[in-house]
Formats: C-alpha cells, sequence, structure tokens
C-alpha cells in the first residue's frame, strides 16, 4: 500500500522558530511510519524554504533560545498544480515531488495567520489546521475578541494602539480605565512572546516598546484574576472537546520560559480539578469559541475561570504546541486519543476538508 506523503512544514520567520522546531520534532516521532512518509520541510529565519532531514530537529528544551534552522542549498518552491508535482527544487537539486497533505506547524506569524494557508490552498494542496479566515482572525486577538464579544461570550476589557500612536498612550489613563496590574502584548504573537505583565509606570514604558518590537498594534488587557484553564477542540463541521487541563503557574504569569525551558515554571493538571458540570461547561464553550470564528481541524481554547466561576475567553491557538509537554497533545491523551491516532485524524481532517472544497464550482 502506497504511503501518505506529509509535508512537514515548520521553522519560519516568526519570533516563535524555535517553538516550531521541537513541535515538529514531536509530530515527526508519533507520525505512523506505516502509514505516512514524512517530507520535511524547514522555514529558516529568513524565509527560504529548504529541505531537512530529521537532524535539523535534534534539539532540546534547553537550546530553544539559541537554535534555529542553517541555511542550505536545498531551496524549496511550491507550484501551484494539484495534479503534479507542487514542490520543485531552485537549487539544482532534481527535487520534484507531490504532496499529499501539509502539516503546518508554523507558529505564529507567517504560518498561523492564514499566509501559509492560502499559498497551499492556491497549490491545491489539503493541510492539516483551519483555514485562510479563522487563521488570520485567530491570530489577530483583537479582531477575535471583538468576534468572541458579538457573540455573546465574555472578554477582558482591553485597549488597542498602533505604533503610530504611541505618544498617545498613557499609563495614567491606562491605568484608570484598567486598573493594575495589566497586560500589555502584541496583537498577533502567541506563546507569550512580548507579553509583559505591568504594575507600575516604569515596567509601561519598557512593556510598550517591546511589544512593538513584535507587531505594528498592540493590546493592553485588565489583569484577569482566576485559574487558567485550557481545551483542545478537535474536527471540521462538528467538533469535539477534550477534557479541561489547568495551568498553575509557578512565577508571576505563564511566560515563554515556563511554556518551553523552565520544566518547573508550571504545573499542569489535568484533567482539571472541576466538578463534572462545570467541565462540560468548559467543553461546550470551547466548541462555541472555535465555531464562532469559523475554525476546522484543530485549536486550543484558553480560559480564565474567576472565582465566582464565570469563563472569560483568554485566547485561542489554530496551530497549537505539540512540543512533548505542550497541553493540546496531552489533553487528547487524557480524552483518549493518543497522539500518533491525533495525528492520524487531523491529517484525515485535512483530506475531508479539501474534498468537500474540490467539489464546488469554479466557473458560471
Amino acid at each position: 500500500m502506497k504511503k501518505i506523503r506529509v509535508g512537514i512544514l515548520f521553522g519560519g520567520k516568526s519570533a516563535e522558530h524555535e517553538v516550531s522546531l521541537l513541535s515538529a520534532k514531536n509530530v515527526v516521532e508519533a507520525l505512523d511510519k506505516n502509514k505516512y512518509e514524512p517530507f520535511l520541510i524547514g522555514v529558516t529565519k529568513e524565509g527560504k524554504w529548504q529541505l531537512e532531514d530529521e537532524n535539523s530537529l535534534s534539539l532540546e528544551a534547553s537550546s530553544i533560545k539559541i537554535i534555529s534552522l542553517k541555511s542550505n542549498n536545498k531551496v524549496l518552491a511550491v507550484i501551484p498544480d494539484s495534479k503534479n508535482k507542487q514542490l520543485t527544487s531552485i537549487g539544482g537539486n532534481n527535487i520534484r515531488k507531490h504532496l499529499d497533505v501539509v502539516f503546518p506547524i508554523l507558529h505564529g506569524p507567517f504560518g498561523e495567520d492564514g499566509t501559509v494557508q492560502g499559498l497551499l490552498k492556491i497549490a491545491g494542496i489539503p493541510f492539516v489546521g483551519p483555514s485562510i479566515l479563522s487563521s488570520a482572525v485567530g491570530m489577530d486577538k483583537e479582531v477575535a475578541k471583538r468576534l468572541w464579544r458579538d457573540a455573546g461570550i465574555s472578554i477582558a476589557k482591553f485597549i488597542v494602539f498602533y505604533n503610530h500612536e504611541s505618544n498617545k498612550i498613557n499609563f495614567l489613563k491606562v491605568k484608570k480605565e484598567l486598573g493594575l496590574p495589566f497586560f500589555i502584548k502584541p496583537a498577533n504573537l502567541g506563546s507569550s512572546v512580548g507579553v509583559s505583565k505591568v504594575k507600575n509606570n516604569k515596567e509601561f514604558e519598557i512593556a510598550i516598546k517591546k511589544a512593538f518590537q513584535y507587531d505594528t498594534k498592540i493590546l493592553i488587557e485588565e489583569n484577569i484574576a482566576g485559574r487558567e484553564i485550557e481545551c483542545a477542540v478537535l474536527g471540521n463541521e462538528e467538533p469535539i472537546a477534550s477534557i479541561p487541563g489547568e495551568v498553575i503557574p509557578q512565577k508571576d504569569f505563564y511566560s515563554y520560559e515556563a511554556k518551553y525551558i523552565d520544566e518547573n515554571g508550571a504545573i499542569l493538571e489535568i484533567p482539571a480539578d472541576l466538578p463534572k458540570a462545570k467541565q462540560n461547561e468548559i467543553r461546550e464553550l470551547a466548541v462555541k469559541v472555535f465555531k464562532t470564528l469559523c475554525c476546522e481541524g484543530m485549536a486550543r481554547v484558553d480560559f480564565f475561570l474567576t472565582s465566582d466561576g464565570k469563563l472569560i475567553i483568554n485566547e485561542i491557538n489554530t496551530i497549537p504546541g505539540f512540543t512533548n509537554i505542550s497541553m493540546y497533545p496531552r489533553l487528547w491523551e487524557a480524552s483518549g486519543i493518543p497522539y500518533t491516532k491525533l495525528i492520524d485524524i487531523l491529517i484525515k481532517l485535512a483530506f475531508k476538508r479539501f474534498n468537500k472544497e474540490r467539489k464546488l464550482k469554479t466557473s458560471y
């Protein structure tokens, strides 16, 4: 039986490049090699696509801040041609490959924001995860929050600023509107990159500059005192939710280091210690959050649970982490879907959507 060739697309130009390498390593290891043939496509920090081997993924979490893909001469290009070999070499290596499906493991901008999804759609290649629209709005925290608010889902109070408005950002005004402490974050990024918890004016100035290093738009959000609850969602038209888990940060908040470097940075409790009724409420709301953004395939939904039992949506990750400590695969493992089976389901969902869309008329 011919194996299904899966393009594992990882790396990327975003600040989450290193996280992507860790995620890709785990996906490749979990892939059923009897059924699937992995074809590794690395994207350097400069945006160059190139052929990689598994040695590119020989890294540990402790090296996450210093490891990145090294440029090589095995340069690749995607050709929009759904019937033939869409992947070709432009470096003289005589590579011509047909990809059956692509698994994008590109966290953040230039990968999780609809850009790569649009390219793969034009090329006629099925791909894992949400499509263009839901990827784009899921990446933009402001747009996502506005859509959830319109759907009647509780969100934290927030203020938005663009970099050309930086001279209008006033600590006292923000403090009056949101109270202290509050969070400052880039509108389009994940993994807590560029995020700061602000308690005073000195921290405020530093945090503003830090966030604008990563995006031209930033969010300033009120601090929500509550438990951090995460839930994984899986499916297309009829998505299902995993059991919820809880992140218990051991420091000020669930930072980049706590997620990927410091093994003592947070306690992950799966399942979360919650009554069954509250668990079911979280699962139902996670699916609603997912559907509100027209998501497909997969996403991890993060909530705050306040002391009075109120659920407030924090964010959604449409290409969640797949590292060995990431919540998305661990939540499904605890819900009865082991890692290898989860990858298999995600690939099947990609084919299902592709075949459904292929039946649509493209001419009048």
